[in-house]
């Protein structure tokens, strides 16, 4: 199936679930029709810094949408496994299109440099309220600890 949104009037991204459990979420509003993906925190957190990048090479936004928060919780429409960025100089836009892990499904936004400046920011906000990372491996960290691959067991586990 194969959801497209040319001029969405919400797009929002946002969280369910417990700190080191969290699902997160991207929704598109357009009128009546509500698409809603799952995606993993490192696909949201590369997303946000490309758009963060590619907005900034645009002319100056206008003002950005503040509303970025999650609708009711809605039934998933599928599980994404790729996303693909383009931008658009003449709109000038930016294209998202996020596939289905198994590639049946497809979710096409298209975002003003507006919507895009405020993604990038609810996207780094969200990523940042997450568990820290540890300064070796990268991985998240526990409250008490984690034992450190980067470490190869020669080290007490990083606080």
């Amino acid at each position: 199936m194969n959801f497209a949104y040319s001029q969405p009037d919400r797009v929002m991204v946002g969280t369910r679930g417990e700190v080191g459990a969290r699902l997160f979420l991207f929704q598109v509003r357009e009128g009546r029709r509500l698409s809603v993906v799952k995606c993993e925190k490192s696909q949201l957190a590369a997303l946000g810094e490309w758009m963060a990048h590619a907005v900034s090479a645009l002319p100056r936004p206008g003002h950005l949408p503040e509303d970025l928060t999650l609708e009711p919780e809605y039934e998933v429409d599928f599980v994404v496994g790729d996303i693909a960025v383009a931008l658009d100089e003449d709109g000038p836009a930016l294209e998202v299109t996020m596939t289905s892990l198994d590639e049946e499904s497809t979710l096409s936004v298209r975002l003003t440099r507006e919507w895009a400046g405020a993604l990038a920011i609810a996207i780094t906000r969200l990523v940042e309220a997450g568990r820290p990372l540890c300064p070796l491996c990268a991985g998240p960290l526990e409250e008490n600890g984690h034992d450190c691959p980067r470490t190869n067991g020669h080290r007490a586990p990083a606080r």
